[in-house]
C-alpha cells in the first residue's frame, strides 16, 4: 500500500502544489542540439528496439536510387529533355545512400556521409515557404490572400533578356512584370505556395507550360488560365516566381535571409549553399542580387548536409520552436499544415502531408515529409517524435517500407 500511496502523491503533487500557493515546476525544455555537435543516445534510452531500428536503416540502404550519381548526367536523361530543359544552375554529383534518424531530439542511426552538402533538390520549397513565413511574422505580407501583384514592383534585370520561347514574359528587355496580366494580378500568396495559382508567363528562360509539359504542348501554349486555387499542379517555374516576389520584400537576397533568422539560431553547419541560375540576376537598391530557386528541377537550389537537414526537420516537428526560443510563428507552421482543397495530401510547400494516411500508409496522419526528387526526404513524426533524412532512396512507396519498419522500433512513446 505504501507504494501505491507514493505513486498517487507524485502524481498529484503539481495539483498539490497549486493548492498552497506554490506554482507547479516548469515542464522542461526539450533537448536541441548546439552548433557543431549533437548527442548520441542507445536506442533503448530513447525507447527504440536496436535490432528493428537497423533493420530500417539496412533496408533504406538497399533501396538506394539506381540513377546517376553524376546529377548533370542525370538531368539529361530526365528534366533536360523536357523543351527548353538546358541546365541553367550547378549540378554537384551526389554521394550514396545516406541518413540520419533522430528521436526525442537525439540522433541513435546514421548511415552513408551526412557530413556531405549535396543538393536536395525540392526541399529547396520548404527554405523558400519558410521565408515566406518569416515575412508574413514579421508583417511584410499582412495577409496570405492579399494578392501579390499590389505589392510588386516593376524588376529592373541585370542579365539579357531570352529570345522566342525562352524570352521572359510578362516585362520587356529591361524590366520584369511578372504579375502584369489580368489573371496574374488575381494570384495571391497562397495560390503560389500551395501550387494552384496557374501563373502564366515565362520566368530565367523557362516558359511554365516547359516544366513537366503535356503530351501535346500545344494545347498549353497560350490556353485560357484556369480559376486559382480550382487545380493544382507541381511547376517549378512558378516556385521561381514566389522566390523572386519576396525577394522584393526582403530587399536582400533570401539566403542572408535563411542563415540569419533560421540556420543560423538552429545552428546549422557554415557549409549549406542556396543557388539560383546563371540568369537570375536582377538590379535591387543599386544591387545585383540573385534570385534563387526554388529547387533543382534545372540546376541550383539548396546544397546541405544530412545533418543540417535533421535540424530543419526538427524544428517543424517541434512547431518553430528551437529550445526556448521561436522562431517560426505556431500560425504559420498551423497553415503550412493545412491541407489544399484541390491536393489533401499537400499544405505549404514542400510539406508533403499525410491526410488520411493518403501519403504514407505506414505512418500517423499528423506526419508530414519535406521532399525532392533523387530522392530526399525528411520525415517528420511529432506523434513519435521522430525525425528522419533519408537522402537517395529510389521512390516514394520504398519510403513507406522504410517507415513501417521505423515506427516497428518504437517500443515507448
Amino acid at each position: 500500500m505504501a507504494a501505491v500511496a507514493v505513486g498517487v502523491a507524485v502524481a498529484a503533487s503539481p495539483a498539490a502544489a497549486q493548492s498552497r500557493g506554490r506554482a507547479p515546476a516548469a515542464a522542461p525544455v526539450p533537448y536541441v542540439p548546439p552548433r557543431g555537435a549533437w548527442e548520441r543516445r542507445s536506442p533503448a534510452a530513447v525507447g527504440m528496439d536496436s535490432a528493428k531500428l537497423a533493420e530500417a536503416v539496412a533496408f533504406a540502404v538497399s533501396k538506394e536510387s539506381r540513377t546517376p550519381r553524376d546529377l548533370l548526367l542525370n538531368h539529361f536523361q530526365t528534366f533536360g529533355r523536357e523543351p527548353l530543359g538546358d541546365p541553367i544552375g550547378p549540378l554537384p554529383p551526389r554521394g550514396g545512400a545516406t541518413g540520419v534518424i533522430v528521436r526525442r531530439g537525439y540522433v541513435v542511426a546514421t548511415w552513408g556521409t551526412p557530413d556531405a552538402p549535396e543538393t536536395t533538390n525540392s526541399v529547396t520549397k520548404s527554405f523558400l515557404s519558410t521565408v515566406v513565413g518569416l515575412a508574413v511574422d514579421d508583417g511584410l505580407i499582412a495577409n496570405v490572400h492579399d494578392t501579390v501583384a499590389h505589392a510588386m514592383p516593376p524588376i529592373e534585370r541585370a542579365r539579357p533578356n531570352g529570345t522566342g520561347y525562352a524570352r521572359d514574359w510578362p516585362g520587356d528587355d529591361r524590366m520584369l512584370r511578372p504579375f502584369d496580366t489580368p489573371h496574374n494580378r488575381t494570384l495571391t500568396w497562397d495560390h503560389l505556395l500551395r501550387q494552384v495559382s496557374d501563373w502564366e508567363g515565362t520566368l530565367w528562360g523557362k516558359p511554365e507550360w516547359a516544366d513537366r509539359p503535356a503530351q501535346n504542348i500545344a494545347t498549353e501554349v497560350g490556353r485560357a488560365r484556369k480559376a486559382p486555387g480550382s487545380v493544382y499542379e507541381y511547376n517549378d517555374t512558378r516556385v521561381n516566381v514566389l522566390a523572386l516576389a519576396v525577394l522584393q520584400l526582403w530587399r536582400r537576397p533570401l539566403p542572408e535571409v535563411l542563415r540569419e533568422r533560421v540556420m543560423d539560431p538552429i545552428g546549422a553547419s557554415p557549409t549549406w549553399r542556396w543557388y539560383g541560375y546563371d540568369p537570375s540576376w536582377i538590379v535591387l537598391d543599386g544591387r545585383e542580387v540573385q534570385s534563387v530557386s526554388g529547387g533543382g528541377h534545372w540546376g541550383g537550389g539548396m546544397v546541405i548536409s544530412a545533418w543540417d537537414l535533421a535540424r530543419f526537420g526538427l524544428l517543424t516537428q517541434r512547431r518553430g520552436v528551437w529550445g526556448t526560443r521561436r522562431i517560426l510563428s505556431d500560425a504559420w507552421v498551423t497553415q503550412a499544415l493545412t491541407p489544399t482543397p484541390a491536393q489533401p495530401t499537400y499544405g505549404y510547400m514542400n510539406w508533403f502531408l499525410n491526410t488520411d494516411r493518403a501519403y504514407l500508409a505506414a505512418a500517423p496522419a499528423q506526419a508530414f515529409v519535406h521532399v525532392g526528387a533523387g530522392n530526399n526526404f525528411v520525415y517528420v513524426d511529432p506523434v513519435n517524435d521522430v525525425v528522419a533524412v533519408v537522402r537517395w532512396m529510389d521512390s516514394t512507396p520504398s519510403l513507406n517500407g522504410f517507415v513501417e519498419r521505423l515506427l516497428a522500433a518504437v517500443t515507448a512513446k
